[in-house]
């Protein structure tokens, strides 16, 4: 509490007396007699990097906001610092002169006059990480002969300075173990340690790195140091956690390291590449970088919410993962420590905002040539048609004018949702009439839709299943294939005047414009009852049955259409005024868990309603139909070949044609599916949202960006991909250089900036601000090739350095900031599981692909350790023992062997990821499934391939796991466990299956001594 101050009003009057007299000739000026006041004892709590109250004094509109022009006595900043009132006077810890205050009460009642042009009298520094980077020169410095490249200049300048001498030359073994580690995240095997030891050539070491480089396995590790800043996740996240599948998006940035794709590429096609022209599968696939965020799909939210709340996330993302600026901050308020304005913050902003939630179908290089197969040889068959048939064209036209008008006149209907009968999901109105699904997926459910209509005498209902980017593969349907099923359709009819006596009406037949073959439904669809449930013609939906519904899935290539069907009422709709309409849509072919996307409901709908007599679902596509809808004459070839290849199917006499065509269409590969972004056709506006809050919009803003970063190009569109070119434009002040000390943060434990994510005022200073001024510039210079930066750091002699360390160097520089000798440290949680399966010979190889489901303990994945029942089945073969990067990762239930070491979850950014150390660590690589299992292998292997006697065996297993021979004593040590352990096993006191998984007591003890070995700590520490 402040202690209240007497009012003394009396005193105040005594220097405003004296002020005026000496000011008498003269008005109150703000920039000499106000200005200079507010920045010596105000700024500091409301200026730029702190708005208590949210009050700026620095900024006209935010100040006069707190004053009454002419009335000083109103007026809440002159009150304050007078001390009038009851409130805590100000400034805090202090008061103004009594001259001060005088001129503020005078320049108020002289109307506070506030000039928009004036200028701050104190000079202002801008912040160095929002100055573009320039080409440092290099310092002078005494040992020049250590030297190996620009890096150790400036590293050797800074200890010089330190009085301090860089360490000697790591030896061969750790050296060539150490780039491994960091190159491709595994140990080298003896081979290749016994050839680079052979090598005596000047370039050896560099040779070495050329390899590890252009190693398959490098994109592997590199790609997994991106993806934490991508939040990749295998799950939506939030109380559902969903499996998603979206292994497409890993995989291009795997290929995207291997191929060494120039950092501003990789940018462009991760922020806009669905807007590049004529872009291909791979630049839509990387746009998945901005979908990666979570998903809420519980009962009851509302998915404007959460769309906002992954809008944040992606804003998050590039913030910390690119601009290496936190921004979050302004989401509701100015950033109060970087010159981030709130508005700057929905500026950037409303370059993502304009963008669909979409799912698109993705292929394999493989299905890619089957698709393009495909397609080939049907347009062989289309020419060779159009070839024996010259009168083609004509045909077509004659066939067009007899369609053209033969569609009866639809009314579309808005009905009204009933909230209760919707099982949760939200239907969400469209300005078409139709309505979107979206939210929480039940598995069965009867939405009831009321509508009013004057039509009269109605004779048939329309139901339109409609595509739409928000769904899964764009839809219809909102299963995980994007198709749907329709159990019943229902209808009830009651005069306006009546409403609460409605009757229902008997539907005579149905009719749609796809009718399958009665099929069983998919054992996704399961429901754990013993009933017969199929999907097939539309005339399940009429049948009275919930074990039939009309199915719509016809197969991959095919699946994904607007689909149509018309319900014909048994007598037409009587009645002298408005009639209202109860349409009940039963969706039950879904199964029984709907945390595992086991919903088959209908995606987008629409429903219309007519008087025509004999209405029938239309059998001409909707993209036709609206191709029909353009003059002859003005059709592009394209569309003229669509017409032909719907109208082609109706010709009785191709029926040989049109059956080998729908046969190699069932040949058409499954795919994938892959979260991706893409532009909305109609503009949605973005508001300054106030507080942050989506319920509060506030002002409009366009796209733009922050006034103190660099300026957006010239005349450029403002589209994501002209912000995704800003990005990585040559001035931009942050984008290389927070890359290149992610780089360095992975090589050295720490980068150049220890608050990677963080480049702002309240970062911690460069280590060495020179050096990575000159990596980012050197960065750009070379076309932003990683693989070339990355070479350098590891031919430099600094990073060539021995990790051993002194007790007075240990003690003066405990965290090797001025970098005075090599790196060492414990490598991240999938290295430690790497290491073991590769040291084993159990590692697979294989690069890219879907997660995979390694040994987990299975209450973890069942209430209540998990939400919901999820399902993992564990991988067998040569998935179980994939690479960790490849491990299917749900945010709710994180892997627990990575979990123990640190590997984040994904729910958000993470550019740098703690690193501890604990007991449970050890716990994990003795008695973990995969560790216990790779022991086995490793033991297996030793007696196998190590040798006639045990010392050579022995021998044999250091060197897979530690890359170098045992010493003495450690192979005295061993040898001993090996002898200690063989004859507990022998004895009879121990079950040798238990451990080897054999009944041999040798190999047991191997299996015991392989435990060791992989759980040293010099095997999970690069050094």
């Amino acid at each position: 509490m402040h202690q209240r101050r007497p009012i003394q009003l009396a005193v105040a009057a005594i220097p405003l007396v004296g002020w005026l007299c000496l000011n008498a000739q003269n008005s109150p000026d703000f920039a000499r007699d106000i200005q200079p006041v507010f920045e010596k004892s105000c700024y500091s709590c409301h200026g730029e990097k702190l708005q208590s109250a949210g009050l700026r004094l620095d900024q006209k509109q935010s100040a006069l906001a707190k004053l009454v022009p002419g009335k000083s006595a109103e007026s809440v900043i002159y009150k304050r610092i007078a001390g009038v009132g009851n409130l805590a006077r100000m400034p805090m810890g202090g008061t103004l002169s009594e001259t001060q205050i005088a001129a503020v009460k005078s320049w108020i009642d002289a109307g506070a006059n506030w000039p928009d042009n004036v200028a701050s009298t104190t000079p202002k520094k801008k912040h160095w990480a929002f100055i573009p980077p320039v080409r440092p020169t290099f310092p002078t410095v005494q040992n020049a002969k250590w030297v190996r490249n620009p890096i150790d200049r400036f590293v050797l300048a800074k200890l010089e300075s330190e009085g301090l001498a860089p360490s000697a030359e790591a030896d061969k073994v750790t050296l060539l173990r150490r780039a491994s580690l960091d190159l491709i995240g595994l140990p080298p095997t003896p081979e290749e340690v016994e050839a680079f030891l052979k090598d005596k050539s000047p370039a050896a070491y560099e040779k070495q790195v050329d390899r590890l480089l252009a190693s398959p396995h490098y994109g592997e590790k590199w790609a997994r140091h991106w993806l934490d800043g991508a939040r990749y996740a295998d799950s939506d996240g939030y109380e559902k956690d969903k499996p998603r599948f979206v292994w497409f998006y890993r995989d291009w940035v795997i290929n995207a390291f291997n191929r060494n794709l120039p950092y501003n590429q990789f940018i462009i096609d991760q922020i806009g590449g669905d807007l590049i022209p004529n872009a291909t599968q791979d630049q839509k696939v990387a746009t998945g970088y901005l979908r990666n965020s979570m998903i809420n799909e519980e009962g009851g939210i509302d998915p404007e919410q959460f769309r906002m709340e992954a809008m944040y996330d992606r804003m998050d993302a590039i913030g910390k993962g690119m601009l290496g600026v936190t921004i979050q901050c302004a989401q509701c308020h100015n950033h109060k420590y970087d010159p981030l304005q709130q508005e700057e913050y929905y500026r950037l902003f409303a370059f993502l905002n304009n963008t669909n939630e979409a799912t698109a179908a993705v292929y394999t290089p493989a299905e890619q040539m089957k698709i393009a197969d495909i397609l080939r040889r049907t347009r062989e068959i289309d020419s060779s048609l159009q070839h024996r048939t010259p009168d083609w064209e004509a045909r077509m036209s004659q066939w067009e004018t007899s369609v053209a008008n033969n569609q009866p006149e639809w009314q579309v209907v808005r009905p009204e949702v009933d909230d209760i009968s919707t099982g949760g999901q939200k239907y969400i109105p469209q300005e078409d009439g139709s309505l979107l699904a979206q939210g929480y997926a039940p598995t069965k459910h009867t939405v009831k839709l009321t509508a009013k209509t004057t039509l009269k005498n109605i004779t048939a209902f329309r139901l339109e299943l409609m595509t739409d980017p928000n769904l899964p593969l764009g839809g219809p349907g909102r299963s995980i294939k994007g198709s749907g099923a329709l159990s019943e359709f229902r209808v009830e009819a009651a005069p306006a005047e009546t409403p609460d006596k409605p009757q229902p009406v008997k539907m005579a037949r149905a009719t749609a414009d796809i009718n399958l073959p009665e099929t069983p439904l998919e054992p996704v669809f399961f429901d754990k009852t013993d009933k017969k449930r199929v999907t097939g013609p539309v005339e399940f939906a009429i049948d009275g049955k919930d074990e039939t519904a009309w199915g719509i899935d016809a197969g991959p290539g095919l699946r994904n259409q607007p689909r149509k069907a018309v319900f014909n009422a048994a007598e037409p709709i009587t009645g002298s005024g408005e009639t209202i309409l109860t349409f009940y849509l039963k969706q039950n072919a879904g199964g029984w868990n709907s945390d595992d996307n086991q919903n088959n409901n209908l995606g987008r709908v629409r429903l219309s309603v007519t008087n025509a007599p004999d209405a029938a679902a239309d059998p001409v596509p909707v993209n036709v139909r609206e191709i029909l809808a353009v003059p002859r004459a003005q059709r592009s070839p394209a569309q003229v070949q669509t017409v032909f290849t719907y109208w082609r199917t109706t010709v009785p006499a191709w029926k040989d044609e049109n059956d080998t065509i729908a046969a190699l269409w069932k040949q058409h590969p499954e795919g994938a599916s892959q979260m991706v972004l893409n532009e909305r056709a109609k503009t949605r506006e973005t508001h300054q949202l106030i507080r942050g809050d989506f319920l509060t919009p506030g002002k409009l803003v366009t796209g733009g960006v922050p006034s103190f970063l660099n300026p957006l190009p010239a005349d450029a569109p403002v589209n994501r991909l002209t912000f995704a070119k800003w990005i990585v434009a040559r001035d931009s002040p942050t984008t290389a250089r927070a890359f290149v000390n992610r780089l360095w943060q992975a090589y050295y434990g720490i980068g150049i900036v220890e608050t990677s994510e963080d480049f702002g005022t309240q970062s911690s200073p460069p280590s060495h601000p020179e050096l990575l001024d000159w990596l980012a510039v050197e960065f750009m210079d070379r076309n932003w090739d990683i693989k070339a930066i990355q070479k350098l750091i590891l031919t430099s002699a600094t990073y060539r350095q021995s990790s051993n360390v002194t007790p007075e160097l240990l003690s003066k520089d405990p965290y090797n900031r001025l970098l005075a000798r090599g790196p060492r440290f414990r490598v991240d949680a999938e290295i430690v599981r790497d290491i073991a399966l590769s040291t084993s010979g159990l590692l697979t190889d294989k690069v890219g692909g879907p997660s995979v489901f390694p040994p987990a303990p299975g209450f973890l994945f069942l209430p209540p350790t998990s939400y919901g029942p999820k399902v993992w089945n564990e991988s067998t073969g040569e998935d179980r023992y994939r690479r960790a990067i490849y491990t299917f990762r749900f945010r709710s239930v994180p892997y627990p062997m990575l979990q123990t070491f640190d590997s984040p979850t994904g729910d958000s950014s993470c550019v740098r990821r703690a690193r501890s150390n604990t007991p449970l660590q050890a716990l994990t690589t003795l008695n973990e499934p995969l560790f216990i299992e790779s022991a086995r292998a490793l033991a297996a292997r030793t007696l196998s391939e190590g040798g006639t006697s045990d010392a050579q065996r022995l021998n044999y297993a250091v060197r897979r796991v530690l890359s170098r021979a045992p010493s003495t004593a450690e192979a005295a040590e061993l040898l001993q466990l090996l002898t200690k352990e063989q004859a507990r096993f022998s004895d009879g006191k121990r079950n040798p299956r238990e451990l080897a998984g054999v009944d041999s007591p040798q190999a047991a003890a191997w299996t015991a001594v392989a435990r060791v070995l992989l759980n040293l700590d010099e095997t999970i520490t690069k050094e």
